[in-house]
C-alpha cells in the first residue's frame, strides 16, 4: 500500500492494507490520530502512519485482541495536521468530540506531540506516542500521555563519548577537542542540544559553534562556512528529515572534512540513497536497528519486523528502514497489551494498564516511568559504511566497528 499524502485535511479509516480479510467475529476498536500527512514533517509523519497500519494488519492476521470474552481489531480515523501544532490541538479536539474517540495515537514530532498533549489530558483520553521524545513532554504531571521511545537528550550522548574515546586514544587533550552543534529551534533538537551541551562539558571540551538552523531547514551553508574555518572536531545537525538532507547535501557540496558528524533522522531522510559519497561515515542517532536481539511473539525477531514489513511496503525494500516505523508499530503493541491486560474498553481502566506496562517487543523493552516515558530501552548509534547503517556505540551492541576519522568523500 503506498502512503497518503494528502494536501487538505482528510480523515481515512484505516481498513487495512494487505489481502487477509478481517476476522469477521472481531469488533472494532477505534484510534484517532492527528499526524503529518503533508508540510515539513510529512516524510516523517507517513513512516509512522505505516508503522501503525502494518501492526494493525498484524493483530488482524493473528485473530485480533482478546479483551475479556471477546476479540477486538483497532482502526484509526487519520487526520492531517499539516505540520502544523495549532492544527493539530484543533484535529485532537474533532477526534474527541466530534468523532468521540477515546484512544489517541500520537502524532509525529515533539512539538505536534507538546500541541496536542493538553488536548487529550483535559478529556482524559490515553495517548501512546512514539514520536516526541522532548524531555519537556514529561515534566508537566501529565497522567495520559504515554511514550515509547527513549527521550531526546539520549539522541547524541554516544556521540561526544566517542570523540572523548578517540581524542585519549590518539594522545590529544580533551580540553582541545572543538565541538559544532546547529539545531532547529524546535523542543526535540533543543533537548539534543542541551545534552550535547551538557555531555560536552562533563568532558571537558569545547563548544566553538552553537548555532540554530534556519527555519525553513533548506540551507545552512553559513553554519558549515563557520564549520569549515574553525575546524572542530565534531558536528552535531539536529533538524528532523529535511534537516539531515539539507545537512548532508551542503556537507558534500561544500567539501566539509570534520573527523566525526553526528546527526539524527537519517535513514528517514534516505541519506544514503540521495546522497551516497556525502553521507559515508556520518554517525546517525537510532531508537532501533535490525540487527539487535529483541523479539516477540507477534512481530518475531528485529530482522524478522524489517523483513515484514518490507513485504508489506515495496517502497521500503531497498532502503534501511527507519526507526520512526519500527515504534509507531510498536505504539500499536503497547495499546493491544493494555487492552488485554485491562479486560476492559473503558478509558480510565486502558490508562491504569497502561501505566502498568512491561512489555519485550521487537523494538525493546517498554516500560513506562511515572512521567510516562520509556526507562527501559537505551539509543544506538550507527555509522553509514559503504551505503549501510552499521551500529558502533555503545559497544554492547555493536555489530561494526567505528570508521575514525571520517574520510570526506
Amino acid at each position: 500500500m503506498r502512503p497518503i499524502n494528502k494536501t487538505v485535511l482528510t480523515a481515512i479509516a484505516a481498513t487495512g492494507f494487505m489481502a487477509a480479510p478481517a476476522l469477521a467475529a472481531c469488533e472494532n476498536i477505534t484510534l484517532g490520530s492527528a499526524i503529518s500527512l503533508t508540510g515539513k514533517y510529512a516524510t516523517n509523519g507517513v513512516h509512522a502512519k505505516n508503522g501503525y497500519e502494518y501492526a494493525i494488519q498484524k493483530l488482524k492476521d493473528a485473530g485480533g485482541i482478546k479483551v475479556g470474552d471477546k476479540c477486538y481489531n483497532f482502526n484509526v480515523i487519520y487526520y492531517d495536521d499539516e505540520s502544523k501544532g495549532d492544527r493539530g490541538a484543533t484535529l485532537a479536539e474533532r477526534l474527541i468530540n466530534q468523532d468521540k474517540v477515546q484512544y489517541m495515537l500520537g502524532p509525529y514530532s515533539s512539538g505536534l506531540t507538546k500541541a496536542i498533549a493538553p488536548v487529550t489530558e483535559k478529556y482524559k483520553i490515553p495517548m501512546v506516542e512514539a514520536e516526541g521524545a522532548s524531555r519537556s513532554l514529561f515534566n508537566k504531571g501529565r497522567k495520559y500521555l504515554f511514550a515509547v521511545l527513549s527521550t531526546s537528550e539520549q539522541y547524541l550522548a554516544s556521540a561526544i563519548t566517542l570523540a572523548a574515546e578517540k581524542a585519549k586514544a590518539s594522545g590529544k587533550a580533551l580540553g582541545d577537542v572543538k565541538v559544532a552543534i546547529a539545531v532547529e529551534n524546535d523542543p526535540f533538537s533543543l533537548d539534543i542540544r542541551a545534552g550535547v551541551l551538557d555531555d560536552s562539558k562533563k568532558q571537558g571540551m569545547k563548544v566553538v559553534i552553537d548555532e540554530k538552523l534556519p527555519r525553513d531547514l533548506s540551507d545552512m551553508s553559513a553554519i558549515l562556512t563557520k564549520v569549515k574555518l574553525l575546524k572542530p572536531d565534531v558536528l552535531v545537525i539536529s533538524g528532523h528529515s529535511k534537516g539531515a538532507a539539507t545537512g548532508v547535501r551542503q556537507i558534500g557540496e561544500m567539501n566539509i572534512d570534520v573527523p566525526m558528524i553526528a546527526m539524527t533522522h537519517c535513514e528517514a531522510a534516505d541519506v544514503t540513497g540521495k546522497f551516497p559519497k556525502a553521507s559515508e561515515g556520518i554517525l546517525c542517532s537510532t531508537q532501533w536497528a535490525e540487527t539487535l536481539a529483541y523479539k516477540d511473539d507477534l512481530m518475531g525477531t528485529a530482522a524478522e519486523y524489517e523483513q515484514g514489513f518490507k513485504a508489506a511496503f515495496p517502497e521500503y525494500k531497498n532502503k534501511t528502514v527507519p526507526y520512526q516505523v519500527a515504534q509507531a508499530s510498536a505504539a500499536v503493541q503497547v495499546f493491544a497489551d493494555a487492552f488485554t491486560r485491562a479486560g476492559s474498553l473503558d478509558k480510565d481502566k486502558i490508562r491504569d494498564a497502561l501505566a502498568a506496562t512491561d512489555l519485550a517487543t521487537f523494538y525493546g523493552q517498554i516500560k513506562f516511568a511515572e512521567a510516562g516515558n520509556n526507562i527501559a530501552k537505551p539509543m544506538v548509534l550507527r555509522q553509514i559504511q559503504g551505503g549501510k547503517y552499521n551500529v558502533v556505540a555503545p559497544s554492547k551492541f555493536a555489530s561494526h566497528k567505528l570508521d575514525w576519522p571520517r574520510k570526506a568523500k
